[in-house]
């Protein structure tokens, strides 16, 4: 921990830095190819409505049942002549739900089920949601989904720039047709707690993002002043001194729902988890990626093509040019003053020390009178 610690800190002072702006066209492409995988996943299977989208009923079988989910979901299929979704409840029962059903069906069919489960039918809880209902909470559910959208723009434009307004908006397309892909890649049933946790992941996604947003319009004010940094660099720089951070609270984050995900709904087989928790745990993955690899990427690209940002961008490369050639200038004075000093003869032997002019002469002692 102490030396993830040091690298975040190394990270925050521009120690240390991965090119994540410079290498932008690769996590492009990369998110170009899951977004298609999504959407091709989307076409081809379909989201698993569940029935408070398109209507049918819902039937509840007392605690404690001694049918196996197979056995059940043949029963239901056979008495109803449609594909049934059966879910084995934490306290033993099981929960059976049949789109595209109406009232008249839905005694029927609980006749059957009761007979063949052998129950009595009036402990076979039953719920009925209609078609137009089901429409509503659908229609109701986008409409949610816009003015969020919507919302988010109008704030971010304002607190930062349109330009991050975009990029983010980006981002969160990016995130939900992810989502909405593994949803019907996987086949999970889409009910209200998945719309409850693509909103909540939305939000997380934007949360990261913003982060990054507020140091890179604190490290540019006044940019084009100095004549060191791109704008490019100084989102790159953005981007790493928050790099810990995300990585740190996206993992807090994904444990518990992780613990949903893959201990409460597939070892515990508590099904009804699974619409939530996939939707979180998907969307919180790819906000972080969204986040660093996308948004702020795409931030520098925009702002790259202001005229302010290109002259600044000339000025920088000159100066590191100019640079670079004083630097060879100096190497190469270096090198020729250290050949000069090679090339220099070198005294070999004793040297004569030059004797004091008339002292002591014939005298032995060499001492004047």
């Amino acid at each position: 921990m102490s030396k993830l610690g040091n690298l975040g800190a190394r990270l925050h002072r521009g120690e240390i830095s991965y090119d994540f702006v410079g290498k932008r066209k690769i996590w492009y492409g990369v998110s170009i190819l899951i977004t298609i995988t999504a959407i091709v996943g989307l076409a081809v299977r379909g989201l698993n409505m569940g029935i408070e989208f398109q209507g049918g009923a819902v039937f509840t079988t007392p605690t404690k049942m001694s049918t196996s989910v197979a056995k059940a979901e043949e029963y239901a299929n056979d008495a109803s002549g449609h594909q049934a979704v059966v879910q084995k409840l934490g306290n033993g029962s099981l929960r059976i739900q049949i789109a595209g059903i109406d009232t008249g069906q839905s005694d029927r069919i609980k006749q059957e089920l009761a007979k063949d489960l052998n129950l009595d039918p009036e402990k076979l809880a039953a719920d009925l949601v209609g078609p137009s209902w089901g429409e509503q909470i659908a229609n109701k559910a986008w409409e949610g989904l816009a003015i969020f959208m919507v919302l988010v723009v109008i704030y971010l434009a304002i607190a930062f720039e349109w330009r991050m307004a975009i990029a983010a908006l980006v981002a969160l397309i990016h995130d939900i047709t992810i989502t909405t892909g593994i949803y019907a890649l996987v086949g999970f049933e889409v009910t209200p707690g998945t719309v409850i946790g693509l909103l909540t992941i939305l939000g997380y996604s934007l949360y990261d993002t913003v982060v990054v947003f507020d140091s890179l319009k604190e490290q540019t004010k006044d940019i084009t002043k100095q004549t060191r940094w791109t704008y490019s660099d100084i989102a790159n720089r953005s981007i790493n001194g928050t790099l810990v951070r995300s990585i740190n609270t996206t993992v807090v984050a994904l444990l518990p729902v992780a613990g949903l995900l893959f201990i409460g709904g597939g070892f515990l087989g508590a099904g009804t988890l699974n619409d939530i928790s996939l939707s979180l745990f998907v969307g919180l993955a790819a906000g972080a990626y969204s986040s660093i690899f996308i948004a702020t990427p795409l931030v520098a690209d925009l702002k790259e093509r202001e005229p302010a940002m290109k002259a600044l961008t000339k000025r920088v490369l000159a100066k590191r040019a100019q640079a670079g050639s004083d630097e060879e200038v100096v190497e190469a004075r270096t090198a020729g003053a250290d050949a000069d000093d090679d090339a220099a003869p070198a005294v070999v032997g004793p040297r004569n020390q030059p004797s004091s002019r008339g002292r002591g002469r014939g005298r032995p002692s060499g001492k004047r009178r």
